[in-house]
């Protein structure tokens, strides 16, 4: 247990220091994790000790074979692979996405480094070298007693030293260490995953952002063509110059707030070129989000995809993992099952708070877990009716529209009139798009819920 608290909190440093800007991912070099050592209990001195130690490393089977990962799963799906296409230059697309922030991104590069140090680990060799360094010990320890020397402080650090490595050995040769790594390495796979998702959110919200500026070039474009029949009528005395003022003072407004807007696309352009590892100019061009087909919602099952999640989320797992290690602490000291109540003792009743605080969380996290993935399954399916809302009044525009040209072309209708019916169709098209945009994002996150086990 101390062993997996001790790796975990070095990946948990690594969180914060990571997580601290979401998707702006600031520059950082973590640590790589280091293989977890504890100490064990004081081996005896003299004569003895040092006999029994020599004995015991040199015949242990070095040759036994260290247990593999016991981790769980990174969360990672099986996907078709597909032909890579690249980018022209200065672009991105929302499918190449994902493979350029693991080529470009320094985070996620620098945390990849960190789990193939980990994997990389040879345990069967390192089991072995562990094995001769305790052979080498016992052996200078064993010198030391024919020369009397035992119970100096020399012999002490050296039996200190001995303890160590015997951890570390036993460690391997019961699996410990394999588990706390593979948990390691699970817990920095879900951090490279939040990092992407940072970056699909922010890939999603400049497409957002870009229809956004779309809309108010139409309508900027829209009070032009009004403020010029404003100041005709104003020239023949129909309005007062206040009306005209009132009319001059929105467009000021809607190209001030273009404006604003024209400079948070460049800003969070710049923040999705720094997330890729791309030169930062602010003006990265970005293509079409995908659209989510009707096989893609009739996949969705609240409660298979209930399940996936769960397996999923490292949250859950590690929620689960604590409570075990809670249980497991209260067992030793009582626990509930027909042992001696022990009133008195501060280390059962502490142990006896920390299980149920344990297990409280444990309830609180997958309540929460449920929730949330539930509210992102309705939130898909309120997208999938807005979509279908905004494409039925989009055809009912396209027949009014229609219907504006052909007045237009009899002279029974103004330019004007027919400019107004164009920019009510654009307006029903930017709808249409915005909720696809909604659906998409809705969908994706869903998605992430359920392959990845992140929430947001």
């Amino acid at each position: 247990m101390k062993q997996r608290t001790t790796a975990l909190l070095l990946a948990a440093a690594l969180a914060l220091s990571l997580l601290a800007t979401a998707a702006l991912a600031a520059e950082g070099d973590p640590a790589a994790p280091a293989v977890s050592t504890v100490q064990s209990e004081t081996a005896e001195s003299g004569d003895a000790s040092a006999m029994t130690q020599m004995e015991t490393a040199q015949n242990e089977d070095g040759s036994e074979t260290a247990g593999a990962d016991t981790g769980e799963g990174s969360g990672e799906t099986d996907t078709p692979v597909e032909e890579y296409i690249p980018d022209p230059v200065g672009s991105i697309t929302f499918g190449n996405l994902n493979r350029r922030m693991h080529e470009g991104n320094l985070q996620v590069l620098s945390i990849q480094e960190n789990i193939d140090i980990l994997e990389e680990i040879d345990y069967v060799d390192l089991k072995e070298d562990l094995r001769i360094q305790l052979n080498d010990i016992a052996k200078m320890q064993w010198m030391m007693v024919q020369m009397g020397q035992t119970g100096t402080l020399a012999y002490e650090k050296m039996d200190q030293a001995y303890d160590a490595v015997r951890e570390q050995f036993d460690a391997i040769k019961d699996g410990d260490m394999q588990e706390d790594n593979a948990d390691t390495v699970r817990q920095l796979k879900n951090l490279q995953n939040q990092i992407i998702m940072a970056g699909e959110t922010t890939y999603i919200a400049l497409a957002a952002m870009e229809l956004q500026e779309d809309g108010l070039e139409r309508q900027l474009a829209a009070l032009d063509r009004q403020l010029i029949e404003l100041d005709l009528r104003y020239e023949l005395g129909h309005i007062s110059s206040l009306t005209v003022k009132q009319a001059q003072s929105g467009r000021a407004a809607l190209s001030s707030g273009l404006s604003t807007l024209g400079m948070n696309l460049n800003t969070y352009k710049g923040q999705l070129e720094l997330l890729i590892g791309a030169d930062i100019t602010g003006k990265i061009s970005l293509g079409a989000l995908p659209g989510v087909s009707q096989e893609d919602l009739n996949a969705m099952d609240l409660e298979q995809d209930l399940e996936t999640a769960r397996e999923n989320s490292w949250d859950l797992y590690q929620a689960t993992e604590d409570y075990k290690d809670a249980l497991e602490e209260y067992n030793d000291h009582g626990g509930d099952y027909g042992q001696t109540y022990k009133a008195n003792d501060r280390s059962y009743t502490q142990a006896r708070h920390t299980y149920y605080s344990a297990k409280y969380t444990y309830d609180n996290t997958i309540q929460n877990f449920e929730l949330g993935l539930r509210n992102l399954y309705l939130k898909v399916k309120d997208c999938q009716q807005i979509l279908s809302a905004s494409r039925t009044a989009l055809a009912v525009e396209e027949d009014n529209y229609a219907v504006a040209q052909l007045k237009q072309s009899q002279g029974t209708l103004s330019q004007n009139k027919l400019l107004e019916a164009e920019d009510k169709l654009k307006e029903a098209k930017e709808k249409v798009a915005g909720a696809e945009n909604d659906l998409f994002s809705a969908w994706n996150t869903y998605r992430w819920a359920v392959d990845y086990g992140i929430m947001n």
